[in-house]
């Protein structure tokens, strides 16, 4: 009987969801997305708009996704282009808007989480900041966070540890990162992803930080000798749509974009854990590596010392250049979101 009860229930949501799918206006959408060869991309963000979308809509959405890095765009303006409607709903690393404003990368400062749930939190909680700035200056709503393996150094010879990356000329992108690598000594470089790999080849910069398994499957590791796992944060992702292509979507197709969103949400989430649990296997030719390139890095592991040192840089450098950059309402308004959440402070004058 429980059996029965249990088939009609699950034959009923499906019905449901058809019969919802089926009722579903046409669409077709632009999109520009993430860069192509990072793993955010490969397994969730071009699936979900060329294949989750269509499918669970019956064909009623469909869209038109272009990786930025295929598009040869400054990855900086993606937010400005999605004002102006180049394309309806966009990818990118909210961090790399902050020259237009500071608390885009508010939940992403660089270490200021190691550990993914707490990234998330610290988005979480910060979300309605994000969208409320987006939807007052840029014409854009906010839909979906995620994130990518931890973001870390890697060089074109190996390193011996922190100490090593004082006055070295390293890539970053965003000015958070910049911050940090003032505080050891360094000299940070603003490079586009597509850049990298011939930077570091032609020795234009010494080390260059992404993600632990975005840089393998990159092709990284072919230029790269040494890889240093202190985390410089997660390359935040999000995904946004323009507000004028919102407000034309009915209810029905909106509730169900929002419904389908949250489940790429959550499986952007469980796609970098697992991308960043795999990653040191990937990066040193062991198994199970199912996501990234076999590849022979050397891991200069971080010391216990340097652990210390990295929380200090973080606590101090990372929050005050943020803090000075934010300005006191914006620092306050942080301390009761994401400070709050992590149990942490920034000056507010």
């Amino acid at each position: 009987m429980l059996y029965r009860l249990l088939s009609i229930a699950i034959l009923g949501a499906a019905v449901s969801s058809g019969a919802m799918a089926q009722d579903l206006a046409k669409h077709q959408f632009k999109v520009i997305g993430l860069n192509g060869p990072t793993v955010a991309s490969i397994v969730d963000e071009v699936p979900f708009w060329r294949e989750t979308l269509t499918k669970a809509s019956n064909g009623a959405i469909t869209a038109d996704i272009t990786p930025l890095d295929q598009m040869g765009v400054d990855d900086k303006t993606m937010l400005r282009m999605l004002r102006l409607g180049v394309m309806d709903f966009a990818g990118m690393d909210i961090s790399k808007m902050a020259g237009d404003d500071p608390r885009f990368e508010g939940c992403d400062l660089a270490g200021l989480t190691l550990d993914a749930d707490k990234a998330r939190a610290a988005c979480n909680a910060y979300r309605d900041v994000i969208d409320r700035q987006m939807q007052k200056n840029w014409n854009a709503k906010l839909l979906a966070f995620g994130g990518n393996p931890p973001q870390v150094f890697w060089c074109r010879t190996v390193v011996g540890g922190l100490a090593d990356l004082e006055g070295k000329k390293i890539r970053v992108f965003n000015n958070t990162m910049r911050d940090f690598l003032n505080g050891v000594g360094a000299t940070a470089v603003s490079m586009a992803f597509a850049e990298v790999v011939p930077a570091l080849n032609n020795g234009v910069i010494d080390c260059a930080v992404t993600g632990s398994l975005s840089g393998n499957t990159a092709g990284w590791p072919e230029v790269a000798k040494s890889l240093y796992p202190m985390s410089l944060g997660w390359s935040i992702n999000v995904m946004a749509v323009n507000l004028n292509t919102w407000k034309r979507l009915d209810k029905r197709t909106q509730e169900f974009m929002l419904e389908q969103v949250n489940a790429y949400e959550e499986k952007m989430w469980q796609t970098m854990k697992k991308a960043a649990a795999e990653a040191d296997n990937c990066n040193t030719n062991k198994q199970p590596c199912t996501m990234g390139k076999p590849a022979n890095i050397t891991i200069v592991p971080v010391k216990p010392s340097e652990a210390v040192e990295h929380k200090k840089l973080v606590e101090g450098a990372v929050l005050a250049g943020w803090a000075k950059r934010c300005g006191p309402e914006c620092a306050k308004e942080w301390n009761g979101t994401v400070g709050k959440s992590l149990g942490l402070s920034v000056p507010v004058n």
